[in-house]
């Protein structure tokens, strides 16, 4: 049976197809059509999924659709007209886009699917956004059982959820809803420091080290009620997103001491102080949640989903402090996980198929689910272009990558399928040197073009985890935070509480500097070799040349741009910045070659422009 779950029009939009229980393909729009977050019907991710899936036409039982958006054009209009006149404004721009395209979603479906040649599903189906995510944070845990929480801005109504998941299915026992929103709350700060919403947050989280929480008491005294059970309630005095077009006001404003800074200005102690208060604000209200959760159900075991559940921050304390002995996290925990999420809710939920589960091994194949590229491929696409590049056996290929890294150089990492989620997990990934005290700052100002501030992510093997940091389990989707190991630390010199955000990124905090943050902590992804053999030997290679057996990991993209998909993205990427290396498949591209001539030069810059 072919099911394809599909989320889309809001932001992240994204395809999945589960054939008889199994995920076969997933991956989000973003990465085809090169436009970050994408919220447009995913009709490339779509065609992809059925490719990998050898679907044909008229093969598809179930189309099923991640929220309904019936319930969720409702809650819209309630809302407006519930604060007239003040949401008359947004309630007239929202409306004609509803009108004709979003209300429409059924019909836009079938002709999709019609004009990529694949026919019609047999049937249809909608699921609630949050069955959506608590059905990917659930189905494909390792857990037979466990409390659900999921966590966002808003689907329908619900913004927060509990359910208990047993065998094949969910049972809903709690919700929050609309407009009181622990991801609202956040991204309104996220917006009022200057950054994008729905793609800030990560910038956030990364400030708040920097600051203090000086204003988590005026947080809790003026915009949010916090109950014991976690439960919470907003002062919708100080927020905009209900009846504005604006995430915070006037009011919000004057709480803080002025205006929301300009985005692109430069960061200022108050917005570090504001990052760490909701940060901290933030963890206390899912920790609460999380205790909540436990003595409800009585489970062991605790899965999440929905954005804030990318809150790495968070989910360090809930594995350090929380109740729960397990704890597994959807890597795709966004809008994106939805198209997952809603094709296991009809394969268990709805059909009523079983499911078993080890207590040890998901099912999402390491996150593993998008398009691969094979050597033959790679190798006549760069032949064609007379692009220069030296070819390795799988053996050798680790070795020269693990060469490259230790000598120094930034190394664009392209291989196998690509990932699902907003982690680069190793195959789509830009890698570098832990070691080296200047590799951050390099790699922020050279290769990714961002804010110097933003910390990079160790990979690591995951048999030596335990020597670098203190955790005492796998982190394998780059989703929980933990502290570098005392004794490798260093004490910190110079200025540790001033403005200057570049000093203070350039202070050595460790023997692993590159990827230690300014709290002393990292974002883990541990490397199984079973899981991705080859990521695992490049590294592995990496420590016996070295002793150390973890590298940086970031993301194989500039900033605003997606992660890369296809070999040309990567030769775009590697050619824009100042990338040292490139690895396509067993593939080997030297930067230096690439630009041996003039006429070369000019002709991948004519070819790949500067936006």
């Amino acid at each position: 049976m072919n099911i394809l779950g599909i989320s889309a029009f809001y932001h992240d939009s994204a395809a999945c197809l589960v054939q008889d229980g199994r995920v076969v393909a997933a991956a989000q729009e973003e990465r085809f059509t090169r436009r970050k977050h994408d919220p447009g019907f995913p009709l490339q991710a779509v065609r992809y999924c059925l490719a990998e899936g050898n679907v044909p036409k008229d093969g598809i039982d179930v189309v099923v659709f991640y929220d309904k958006p019936m319930t969720k054009f409702s809650r819209i209009a309630k809302t407006y007209f519930a604060t007239a006149p003040r949401g008359l404004r947004p309630f007239l721009m929202a409306m004609p886009v509803w009108l004709r395209e979003k209300l429409w979603i059924p019909a836009d479906i079938g002709a999709a699917l019609r004009s990529i040649d694949a026919g019609d599903a047999k049937a249809r189906y909608f699921c609630e956004h949050h069955q959506s995510h608590a059905a990917s944070a659930f189905f494909p845990s390792p857990f037979q059982s466990a409390a659900v929480l999921t966590l966002d801005g808003v689907g329908e109504w619900a913004t927060t959820s509990l359910a208990h998941g047993r065998d094949n299915k969910l049972d809903l026992l709690e919700e929050l809803h609309f407009p009181h929103s622990l991801g609202l709350l956040y991204s309104a700060f996220t917006y009022f420091t200057g950054f994008r919403v729905n793609s800030g947050e990560y910038k956030l989280m990364g400030l708040a080290p920097y600051g203090e929480p000086i204003y988590a008491d005026l947080i809790r005294e003026k915009l949010i009620d916090i109950r014991d059970d976690g439960s919470f309630a907003l002062n919708m005095e100080y927020f905009g997103f209900h009846d504005d077009l604006r995430m915070t006001n006037d009011k919000f404003a004057d709480l803080f001491g002025g205006p929301a800074r300009a985005p692109e200005s430069d960061t200022t102690r108050r917005e570090m102080d504001l990052a760490r208060s909701v940060q901290a604000v933030t963890e206390e209200i899912v920790l609460k949640q999380v205790n909540h959760a436990h003595k409800v159900t009585g489970e062991k075991n605790l899965c999440l989903a929905g954005g804030v559940a990318l809150n790495c921050v968070a989910n360090g304390r809930i594995i350090r402090e929380g109740p729960f002995e397990n704890v597994w996290i959807q890597p795709a925990a966004g809008d994106a996980g939805g198209a997952l999420g809603a094709a296991l809710h009809v394969w268990h939920q709805v059909q009523d198929n079983p499911r078993q589960a080890d207590g040890k091994n998901d099912s999402m194949a390491g996150a593993y689910l998008g398009p691969v590229f094979d050597d033959d491929e790679i190798a006549a696409w760069l032949t064609d272009r007379g692009y220069p590049f030296t070819t390795y056996s799988d053996e050798d290929l680790a070795d020269k990558a693990a060469e490259l890294i230790a000598e120094q150089n930034v190394v664009g990492l392209f291989q196998g399928r690509m990932e699902f989620g907003p982690r680069a997990l190793g195959n789509r990934s830009i890698v570098g040197d832990a070691r080296s005290p200047k590799m951050q700052t390099v790699l922020n100002l050279k290769i990714k073009y961002r804010e110097s501030f933003r910390p990079f992510a160790p990979s690591c093997v995951e048999e030596r985890i335990g020597e670098y940091f203190e955790i005492d389990r796998p982190s394998p989707y780059m989703l929980l935070v933990a502290q570098v190991r005392e004794e490798r630390c260093l004490p910190p010199a110079g200025d540790t509480e001033g403005n200057d955000l570049f000093a203070r990124v350039s202070q050595p905090r460790s023997d692993i500097p590159a990827i230690t943050h300014v709290d002393y902590s990292a974002r883990i992804q541990s490397v199984n070799a079973e899981t991705n053999p080859r990521y695992h030997a490049i590294i592995d290679s990496f420590a016996k040349r070295t002793g150390y057996g973890i590298i940086i990991n970031t993301s194989f993209n500039v900033r605003g741009e997606p992660i890369v998909c296809t070999p040309e993205d990567a030769y775009r990427c590697f050619m824009r910045t100042e990338m040292d290396w490139l690895v396509l498949g067993n593939h080997v591209l030297e930067k230096k070659a690439q630009q041996s001539t003039d006429e070369a030069a000019a002709s991948w810059q004519e070819e790949f422009p500067l936006d």
